[in-house]
């Protein structure tokens, strides 16, 4: 692309930026700490202002001092669904874009919509409410970011099914964390300002545990702190010599162990603000007609999560991998590569050829980072 072509796409893409919306995000290591209640406050404050705020969604899980603040704050209606018999509510998209307000507030970021909706999430809602120019304030909690979803299952034992892609977070031009300790948190549970008192116990002894609760609540601050790192790193000039990284993730046919390297790959991605990229090396044994359904199906359910996450797919055919990776990482000027830890598929494959050795020597002289994953 000649230097005037890049101007003009660099001049399209502010004038892109200009016309749509503002993105605040306000994020909380979990349910309770007052995400919701902070959005109120400050939808009350624009109005105030005299700023065109409205509420698009929001959830106030009957919490009476959170409901207490609806009031006097336009309320845009929703949409009333049938599904498996029963009446549902449901964010009106089409009615907020037509309405045009300045700022919309949507609450649950992470929500899957109701079957028969235009889009699948209400974060793919958000993102038409801000080409459409409107500015949102929105809301969620730490466990539904994609990439942070093995940590969280491993920190809980809960299988969190409601999740963002990481990139969704990256749109934000600005992220809030809410903060508590536990103990401050765990006290708002008993008094019964998160839960009805029915479910407080059992709360007390699943998610709420106070290790738990201080797990959660470094994530949330390291999320953010990287948030406030990425946006330095994007709007502060910086020396010309500075390296740009560029990540690239090696995935086998393994459904597993490929979900972990791709998560993994893009919190490394997140945290240097860098492109980053997924190769998957189709061999002979795994060719068209020769490789499993299942293994199929996994491969085009990871592409599709690695796409979500902000990944740029690569697939090549060829009989040596580790020559495959070198050639992959030349042509993208890669400066990191992520491969599975050891006992995976993938390295074993590597390991049994004999260019494992020339793949070092080429990354040493290349100045490619090596990172193995657990």
């Amino acid at each position: 692309m000649s230097e005037i072509n890049l101007h003009a796409q660099h001049f399209l893409e502010m004038i892109k930026k200009s016309r749509r919306g503002k993105f605040k995000i306000y994020i909380g290591m979990s349910a309770g700490v007052g995400k919701t209640y902070r959005m109120l406050q400050e939808a009350h404050s624009l109005l105030a202002s005299g700023v065109d705020v409205r509420i698009g969604y929001i959830e106030t899980h009957n919490r009476s001092q959170t409901h207490q603040l609806l009031h006097g704050l336009p309320v845009i209606d929703r949409r009333k669904l049938f599904y498996k018999g029963k009446q549902l509510d449901e964010m009106d998209l089409q009615r907020i874009i037509s309405q045009r307000p300045e700022v919309v507030i949507v609450d649950e970021l992470a929500h899957t919509n109701i079957e028969g909706s235009k889009n699948e999430k209400r974060w793919q809602d958000v993102i038409e409410i801000l080409e459409a120019g409107i500015s949102v304030i929105s809301a969620v909690n730490i466990q539904h970011i994609e990439s942070l979803h093995q940590e969280v299952k491993r920190i809980t034992g809960i299988d969190v099914t409601e999740r963002i892609p990481d990139r969704v977070l990256s749109l934000a031009d600005e992220v809030v964390n809410i903060d508590l300790t536990a103990d401050e948190l765990i006290t708002r549970l008993k008094e019964g300002k998160i839960y009805s008192k029915d479910k407080i116990e059992t709360a007390l002894t699943n998610f709420f545990k106070a290790d738990h609760i201080l797990q959660l609540r470094e994530l949330a601050l390291k999320e953010v702190a990287g948030q406030v790192e990425r946006k330095v790193e994007a709007e502060v000039p910086r020396p010309a010599a500075a390296r740009r990284e560029k990540i690239l993730a090696c995935i086998s046919s393994n459904q597993v162990t490929a979900k972990h390297v791709i998560r993994k790959t893009a919190r490394l991605a997140s945290y240097y603000n860098s492109k980053w990229f997924v190769l998957y090396v189709q061999t002979p044994s795994e060719s068209k007609d020769k490789i499993a359904l299942d293994k199929q199906r996994h491969l085009i359910n990871n592409f599709k999560l690695a796409t979500e996450m902000g990944a740029e797919i690569v697939r090549v055919q060829n009989r040596n991998v580790s020559e495959a990776i070198i050639e992959v990482a030349e042509q993208q000027q890669i400066t990191t590569i992520c491969l599975g830890k050891p006992h995976i598929t993938l390295l074993r494959v590597i390991l049994a050829t004999n260019i494992f050795n020339n793949l070092l020597k080429k990354l040493s002289s290349s100045d490619i980072d090596l990172v193995i994953l657990s």
